[in-house]
């Protein structure tokens, strides 16, 4: 009886160790849940607020009434933006930019991360070398400029492709996921007969496709986002036709304060309009990229994580 008592006072403990153990995960996931729910709101609240002064009335605006639900419900800053030559050639180009951007940037990264995989690469750790020595140490801006410059690719559409096409961090992700593939598939396929581009084709590629959709987000986000590149190197007039949306809605906010009769002429007719027209163009840039995310969220982890397991 004295054993059974003991077994039984031992299994108590360790039921109600269980249960305190059980409370506290409890309260670390509501812990966990509030931040998150908080950083959510963080992240969400301006897109609401910049989405509510879009829909509603320049006086409202003017008057500083809206924050979170539009006051008098107004669509005609989206007409606006959808009839206007101007802002409907900027989103078409931009998304053209992005998605070419993309495969571009795509096609060199794999080009580049591809060859490195194999070990009898001559030159292989200078290479690697150079390539890593880019990442850390650039010329910066103006030698930047300056190339483009006597290139003679300033206020051309390539000054926005050529010089970010690729990312050096984004090849070392690459590389590391094209390590984890087994070497035994590689070698079954040169044993078949297959070269290195048929290799590369049919066994990494399909394999790649978590790390592949990574990095095209990577990439979209960023040329869809950028607008600094198209500043300092789309200048002239002439070349207005190249302007991202990003770096057309900056223009729209610096020029917001123009005269009267430029106001006309660009349909801002007062300060209400001008900031509704800002708030819809600033729609128009965020919603197609956000729409991105959940068709790739299922691939992100799971990409940058495999590539960052070895190289």
């Amino acid at each position: 009886m004295s054993n059974m008592t003991k077994v039984n006072a031992a299994h108590t403990k360790h039921l109600k160790d269980g249960m305190i153990k059980s409370k506290s995960t409890r309260a670390g996931d509501w812990i966990i849940a509030i931040v998150c729910f908080a950083l959510m709101l963080v992240c969400l609240l301006p897109i609401v607020h910049v989405l509510a002064c879009s829909l509603s009335s320049a006086d409202a605006l003017v008057r500083n009434d809206v924050f979170l639900w539009p006051k008098g419900w107004n669509i005609e800053a989206y007409k606006t933006v959808l009839t206007t030559e101007k802002y409907v050639r900027s989103l078409w180009w931009t998304a053209v930019l992005t998605v070419g951007c993309t495969l571009l940037s795509l096609a060199l990264t794999i080009c580049c991360a591809y060859p490195l995989t194999y070990p009898e690469l001559k030159g292989s750790k200078i290479i690697n070398f150079l390539i890593l020595f880019t990442m850390y140490f650039s010329a910066g801006t103006i030698p930047s400029f300056v190339l483009l410059n006597n290139l003679k690719l300033l206020n051309t559409p390539w000054a926005l492709v050529l010089p970010n096409c690729i990312s050096v961090f984004n090849v070392i992700i690459m590389r590391s996921f094209f390590f984890g593939v087994p070497d035994s598939l590689r070698e079954a396929a040169e044993i078949d007969g297959a070269g290195p581009i048929r290799t590369l084709v049919q066994i990494y590629l399909p394999l790649s496709l978590p790390v592949i959709a990574t990095l095209a987000l990577f990439y979209a986000v960023g040329r869809w986002n950028g607008f600094s590149d198209a500043l300092m190197y789309l200048k002239k007039s002439s070349s207005e036709k190249y302007w991202p949306i990003q770096l057309l809605l900056y223009n729209v906010i610096k020029n917001s304060t123009q005269t009267s009769e430029q106001a006309a002429q660009e349909g801002f007719f007062n300060n209400g309009v001008s900031k509704t027209i800002q708030m819809a163009t600033v729609m128009f840039a965020t919603v197609p990229i956000l729409l991105v995310y959940p068709w790739l969220q299922r691939y992100f982890v799971s990409g940058v994580t495999i590539g960052a397991v070895k190289g």
